[in-house]
């Protein structure tokens, strides 16, 4: 099971930090966030391997940090310089093959939390 939280309510230029724990099993393959705006469709905004490796869409590279606490089976991500197009729903996802493989494909994550809503005002 995932369960996201940090989300909320910011200004544009502003910072969230959002988290994934993941509880009842480990997971071995690639983690990821995902985002959905009202009427769009469901996008990756960033992948983690469990050997750290990373990859980021084009849109928050340099402004979003993904990170993982392998102790504590949760996933983290830092968005900092906030802008009104990234307010949407953040969803965490986990695969059970490694992120070269799965990459940002949304229907080859198993598991998927319930989301946490990100809104960024003008």
């Amino acid at each position: 099971q995932l369960v996201e939280s940090g989300g909320g309510s910011v200004q544009s230029g502003g910072s969230l930090r959002l988290s994934c724990a993941a509880s009842g099993v480990t997971y071995s393959g690639c983690m990821g966030w995902f985002r959905q705006g009202a009427g769009k469709e469901r996008e990756g905004v960033a992948i983690i391997d469990p050997d750290g490796s990373t990859k980021y869409a084009e849109s928050v590279k340099g402004r979003f940090t993904i990170s993982q606490d392998n102790a504590k089976n949760t996933v983290y991500l830092q968005m900092n310089s906030l802008k009104p197009e990234d307010t949407g729903m953040y969803y965490c996802a986990a695969a059970d093959l490694r992120c070269f493989i799965v990459v940002m494909s949304t229907y080859k994550y198993r598991d998927w939390g319930q989301g946490t809503q990100v809104t960024v005002s003008s």
